[in-house]
């Protein structure tokens, strides 16, 4: 029981800390009508009221203590009745002006056994003890009124709260707020006061009303942490010898970490600082596994403690250093935190503190910038952390909820059911720039078996996901974390988006990690959602994906990728075409070479390589893709530079296709021989070619038959053209038997009503014998001065690889320049052509007959362009020589009568000898009776 006395004599007893605040007595009442908030700042020590000369008032030693003054408004009329005060603000406010109040306060505190002992509280002007009562009592000691101070503010001011405060900073300090009026009402009850109000603070003894919306923000303050460089390094070195010398004190760290501060901010900081890299935090405490540490010496002597350890010591050192600090106390999301548990319904948990600097409230938490608690090995995890130094309140509401509301700092506050549905966001996920667009509360539930989160950035972010299904009984997430195909990842420059097609019905814990995009680091994490399924779609799954995001890479452009022309919209997949066929376009600002990978729930590696076509040119890279199976497939995407030919493959990009049909014929597949250079591209340009008729990689030849042609700069570039396809069905594709030939000949060529067909029309068609081409006499190689053209028949519907080559003398091997995918889907069997021998060369083009295959005892029209010759000849049954006529082209008919082969001669120079150009194949027709 306490009593306190007013300067009239007027005794009052004060059983607890809220009628303390109730029973507030000064003088000079009429004039507070402007005072909104005054704090009483109690000392450490008490003395009698009849003070010898010897003994100062306790004010002024902590006046000096403390270097701040307190000031209070004047005195009111000595026999007025004190009025109760009605309303309530939090720690501190200001005086408008010193000078507008004057005159003594004293308040006298005694016991029900020594009501003349009197603990005196002056203020402006000279104050004089009026005990109680005249007889002389014993003056009590100061641990006896610190004791009882310090039970009583812990047992009507202090939450419920895991603190490790000493006794000290439990009776350091008590709050009260005055209202600019009194009550009118004298038997009007008083209301109880509620915590320190951060709206209002001295500034330096006194300060102005300071609303959120005035707030300047932390990078006002300072532009980057790195501007406190000296400040932090002094913090440390000096935090390191104290350490050494076994300097424990608190008061005595403050100015020794502080000397050389220009500034408040500066003095802050170095608090901060020596906080965060000297006190670890006590998990063995916090669990009950040991004693915890009361005392701020012996938390900064073992260098372990909970936050109320961290925040009793940074009160302690900045009001050493002359600095407005307050502790705090509230809920927050760290250790033992469950999201979707209601916080009212438990004691709040934490500790932080708030500080005035730089004509504002500033919150730091040092115990969360010391570092992280691994819970699984029951261990403090060191790693500082900048981010909790003069937070944002915008930001540090969303891991921090004070037990006052006013300490939030904003505008307007949130409620503790608002910063329950609050998802949890880590310091990175703000350092990173990062907003999270969608969801807006911390759980998630399914549409259809499905759900979408959204995040933007500020700058370029490589983004992943952590999906744990959390035990039905337990609530714990599992230890397997779900595949990676139960979420589609997509990570652009601004931002991502994660579509989650959970597979299994229930709940689950989704972790987001991030980091900026060029660190080797690995990963934080940002942000933790409750992901809930009630039930599952039913759909095909989503192939597996180790790079985990999905369409361009971030890092595409620094690659020397700018965009591709089949890209993932809104997540959506890429939808293949009829037939199974896609074409994936990826503009590059520089030549890159690239390879990729496709793959798929039920396709064989081996065979995946069959499904993947890639053409590489200057300014962009094509790859073709074909679909052998319904569903989703991955197409994966690595690029290197062009002339770096030691350098590694990166990922450029990721792409979800969707084949909805039924999937190509595996007999259509690619070739297995291609090779990296299919279509005009580097090759081609490098060799000089250009101006190609086609411009792809894939050749359609619905008739069986094509030209491809280009030019060529250097006519001492030597072309040359294979026809290959699959081995396993090499004999099917190459064995082609003469019947097979001359019924394509009798009944597609020749006509029913042709000369030709008139004079056999005494021959049948029977095969007799089969007749062996190699697909080298399916490609005829026509070539002039600058122009080439590469003429192919296909022999039967299949796919096939016409690969060029190219060779200058006096380079002895060709070299591949670039391959064809051709398709013929004709179910007619081509003809071969004729077989070329060397004297067939520049500029001699083959006009009349096309094809290897002539019939016998028929009459064959010849024309054909053979530079420099002198004489051209048909050697059949009977020689026929062919005439040039005005456009330099020989012909003239021959009769085949009944030779089995034809041959083309030509002189080309003065010699009397006859060069063979090309011979024919003679179908062998026999007579029937």
């Amino acid at each position: 029981m306490i009593y306190l006395c007013d300067a009239s004599q007027s005794v009052y007893r004060v059983s607890s800390l809220t009628d303390l605040s109730n029973l507030v007595f000064v003088h000079g009442i009429s004039k507070m009508t402007d005072v909104l908030v005054q704090k009483f700042s109690f000392p450490l020590t008490c003395s009698p009221c009849h003070a010898q000369p010897d003994q100062q008032p306790i004010a002024e030693e902590e006046k000096h203590h403390h270097g701040n003054q307190v000031q209070e408004p004047g005195t009111k009329e000595a026999n007025e009745k004190p009025k109760h005060l009605n309303s309530v603000m939090d720690t501190t406010s200001a005086l408008k002006d010193k000078e507008e109040y004057q005159g003594p306060i004293k308040a006298c505190l005694t016991t029900d056994k020594q009501k003349g002992n009197l603990l005196q509280v002056t203020g402006r002007g000279r104050s004089k003890s009026h005990p109680a009562d005249s007889t002389p009592q014993t003056a009590f000691s100061h641990k006896t009124v610190f004791e009882k101070w310090a039970s009583l503010q812990c047992e009507e001011q202090r939450p419920s709260t895991k603190r490790q405060l000493s006794a000290e900073s439990a009776a350091k300090c008590v709050s009260v707020r005055k209202r600019s009026t009194v009550t009118g009402s004298r038997g009007e009850p008083a209301k109880p006061l509620t915590r320190t109000d951060p709206g209002t603070q001295p500034r330096k003894a006194c300060l102005p009303i300071n609303s959120s919306s005035q707030r300047k923000p932390r990078r006002q303050l300072f532009s980057s942490t790195g501007v406190f460089h000296k400040v932090d390094t002094h913090a440390i070195s000096a935090g390191r010898e104290l350490k050494e010398q076994g300097v424990f004190s608190a008061q005595s760290i403050a100015h020794a970490i502080t000397q050389g501060a220009r500034n408040e901010l500066e003095k802050l900081r170095a608090i901060w600082v020596w906080l965060c890299h000297n006190i670890e935090y006590d998990v063995e405490g916090y669990l009950g596994l040991s004693p915890k540490l009361c005392t701020p010496e012996e938390v900064i002597k073992e260098g372990r403690g909970v936050c109320s350890g961290f925040s009793s010591i940074c009160l302690e050192m900045c009001r050493e250093v002359g600095i407005q600090c307050e502790e705090v106390s509230g809920y927050s999301k760290g250790i033992g935190h469950c999201p979707g548990r209601r916080l009212a319904q438990k004691p709040s948990d934490h500790m932080w503190n708030a500080v005035w600097v730089r004509e504002q409230w500033g919150l730091m938490d040092a115990c969360w910038g010391a570092g992280t608690v691994n819970m699984e090995t029951k261990s403090f995890v060191k790693r500082f952390d900048d981010f909790y130094f003069l937070t944002d309140p915008s930001e540090f509401i969303n891991s921090h909820f004070p037990d006052d509301q006013h300490w939030q700092l904003l505008n307007t506050p949130i409620s503790m059911e608002e910063f329950e549905l609050r998802p949890l966001k880590t310091s990175a996920f703000y350092t990173l720039g990062l907003t999270l667009q969608q969801p807006t509360e911390y759980k998630i539930t399914t549409e259809d078996g499905e759900a979408t989160v959204a995040m933007t950035s500020s700058r370029p972010v490589t983004f992943a996901y952590e999906l744990r299904q959390r035990d039905v009984q337990t609530g714990v997430p599992g230890q397997r974390e779900v595949d990676s195909s139960c979420g589609l990842l997509s990570v652009t420059r601004q931002g991502m988006s994660l579509r989650l097609l959970p597979p299994d019905p229930g709940d689950y814990e989704l972790k987001l990690f991030a980091r900026a995009e060029g660190d080797s680091g690995a990963l934080g994490w940002v942000c933790s959602l409750e992901l809930e399924c009630p039930a599952i779609r039913q759909s095909q799954p989503l192939p597996s994906n180790p790079y985990l995001s999905w369409g361009l890479s971030t890092r595409a452009q620094e690659l020397g990728v700018k965009g591709a022309e089949c890209s993932m919209i809104n997540e959506e997949p890429v939808e293949v075409g009829e037939g199974g066929d896609c074409e994936v376009i990826v503009h590059t600002t520089r030549p890159l070479m690239m390879v990729c990978e496709l793959t798929h729930s039920a396709l064989d590696p081996a065979l995946a390589k069959r499904c993947l076509a890639l053409q590489i040119a200057a300014e962009r890279l094509v790859c073709h893709v074909l679909c052998p199976y319904k569903g989703f497939y991955r197409l994966s995407m690595f690029v290197r530079d062009y002339s770096d030919r030691s350098g590694s493959f990166q990922n450029a990009g990721n792409f979800l296709l969707r084949y909805r049909g039924q999937g190509a014929n595996p007999n259509q597949l690619y070739p297995p021989d291609l090779g990296p250079w299919c279509g005009p591209g580097m090759r081609t340009q490098a060799a000089g070619l250009s101006h190609f008729s086609h411009t792809g990689a894939l050749v359609n030849a619905p008739q069986g038959r094509c030209n491809i042609t280009f030019h060529r700069t250097s006519t001492e570039l030597q072309i040359h053209a294979v026809l290959s396809a699959e081995k396993n069905q090499a004999n099917s594709k190459q064995a082609l038997s003469t019947e097979q030939h001359q019924n394509n000949k009798v009944e597609s060529k020749q006509g029913p009503n042709s000369e030709l067909s008139q004079k056999n029309q005494g021959f049948s068609t029977k095969p007799y014998e089969e007749a062996v081409f190699p697909l080298s006499r399916y490609v005829l190689l026509t070539s002039t001065d600058s122009k080439v053209t590469v003429s192919v028949s296909a022999p039967r519907p299949a796919v096939y690889r016409l690969g060029i080559y190219g060779r200058t003398p006096p380079q002895q091997e060709y070299t591949p320049l670039c391959d064809y995918v051709l398709r013929s889907t004709y179910e007619r069997c081509g003809d071969p052509f004729p077989c070329v021998y060397s004297a067939w060369g520049k500029g001699c083009v083959l006009l009349e007959p096309r094809s290897g295959l002539l019939a016998p005892r028929s009459w064959v029209s010849f024309r054909i362009r053979v530079p420099a010759a002198r004489r051209v000849s048909v050697l059949a049954e009977e020689r026929a020589e062919l005439k040039m006529n005005k456009s330099r082209v020989w012909e003239g008919e021959a009769f085949i009568g009944g030779a089995t082969q034809v041959k083309l001669i030509a002189a080309i120079s003065d010699a009397s000898d006859m060069a063979v150009l090309m011979t024919f194949d003679v179908l062998d027709l026999k007579n029937e009776p």
